[in-house]
């Protein structure tokens, strides 16, 4: 059965996979996201034929408006974050997959599920930011949220024996360990953009290929498995797989394991939330294990990547602490990209950030965006 899927951040890495995977199917799409890359978005509407699509930023939404003035069939073009929410919320999809880049997506992520939307979750910044607020909205709109990162892809996969499910022990969370592994402090002092951006096993945008080289990645992952599966932190362990062919692991009371194994292709997670409860073929190529010569494991060194440690400590002590350390490490990962602060200041800054206040108690969509600002500010204020 076809099913009709909304794209937000349709331009980016996970969103032109996620059109593999779509054009594979033979889905149709509902509607397409972009903050502003306007010309791959109007390719990939001449494509898919979207009913609607939204453009965040002003400038690009003007440039769409121009080419799509007179075109016959054109989507209704929507405009700005209350025109990506707009979407999100839209009748007329079976589901949207988020994949827009850091807390931007939170408020899409919240109204699509509002709506009566599934979710296939891309953007963990939503739950990383605001898990409260995105679970209490599942349970009280009875959606479905299917993960799509790869690794939380993997963990739900294991877990789809309901019988097993129930004796769930620990979570271990792969990690490939980025282009830095095994790098001291001191061997980090000078290493550049160019150096970071160099991912051994996958091809992701820079933002995210960055927070993989500080292992905040894994941080803001730890925090959404918590949030997803509902153990506490103390039972998610993070594991260096270098090879990222183990996905993820779970383990059970009687301390039998399961893995997710398959090529470091992000088509599988994807196709598996939009596809879920099915298993169908995909675009995704076969694992060949006769080209497998090793699978090795590792501890992941967080005295010298201080993001990982923000991280645990940050969902350690709940409430918005978690988004004081995604809105830190978002503002100092644009500060490294421009060239304005060194790489191992990253670490430093969202570890600061953390330690800076409680953070404990509930909070509403408006407290999140205002720690979100405090903690960008506190990066700034620490910086120049």
């Amino acid at each position: 059965m076809t099913k009709k899927v909304t794209v937000l951040g349709s331009t980016g890495s996970i969103g032109t996979q996620s059109l593999d995977v779509i054009r594979a199917q033979e889905y149709s799409v509902f509607g397409l996201a972009a903050h502003s890359n306007v010309e791959l978005l109007l390719r990939q509407v001449q494509e898919f034929h979207p009913h609607c699509i939204a453009v965040v930023d002003d400038a690009a939404a003007d440039r769409a408006a121009r080419e799509l003035h007179g075109m016959p069939g054109a989507p209704v073009l929507l405009r700005g974050k209350e025109g990506l929410e707009e979407l999100a919320a839209m009748d007329g999809s079976d589901i949207v997959l988020n994949a827009v880049v850091g807390i931007a997506g939170l408020a899409a992520t919240l109204s699509a599920i509002k709506s009566g939307r599934d979710v296939a979750l891309a953007n963990k910044e939503s739950l990383v930011t605001g898990g409260s607020l995105v679970t209490d909205a599942v349970r009280e709109n009875n959606v479905k949220l299917l993960p799509v990162d790869s690794e939380h892809s993997a963990i739900f996969q294991c877990l789809q024996d309901e019988y097993s499910a129930k004796s769930l022990q620990k979570i271990l969370l792969t990690a490939s360990g980025g282009p830095f592994f095994g790098c001291t402090r001191q061997e980090l002092q000078n290493v550049t953009k160019d150096d970071a951006l160099r991912h051994p096993n996958w091809s992701m945008g820079s933002k995210i290929t960055i927070d993989s080289a500080t292992l905040m990645n894994k941080g803001l992952e730890l925090i959404e498995a918590v949030w997803l599966f509902g153990l506490p932190a103390e039972q998610v362990q993070v594991v260096v797989q270098r090879q990222s062919i183990i996905h993820s692991m779970v383990q059970f009371s009687d301390n039998s394991i399961l893995a997710q194994l398959g090529v470091p292709d992000m088509r599988i997670p994807i196709q598996y939330a939009l596809t879920w409860p099915e298993r169908v073929p995909g675009p995704a190529p076969e694992l060949d294990f006769t080209k497998l010569h090793e699978l090795t494991f590792d501890t992941a060194d967080e005295a010298t990547f201080r993001c990982l440690a923000a991280c645990k400590k940050a969902i350690g002590k709940g409430g918005l602490a978690p988004c004081a350390a995604n809105g830190a490490n978002e503002e100092a990962v644009r500060l490294f990209l421009e060239g304005r602060i060194p790489f191992l200041k990253i670490g430093e800054l969202v570890e600061g950030v953390v330690d800076s206040e409680a953070f404990g108690g509930p909070y509403t969509l408006d407290d999140v965006y205002a720690c979100d600002a405090a903690a960008r500010a506190y990066v700034l204020a620490h910086v120049f």
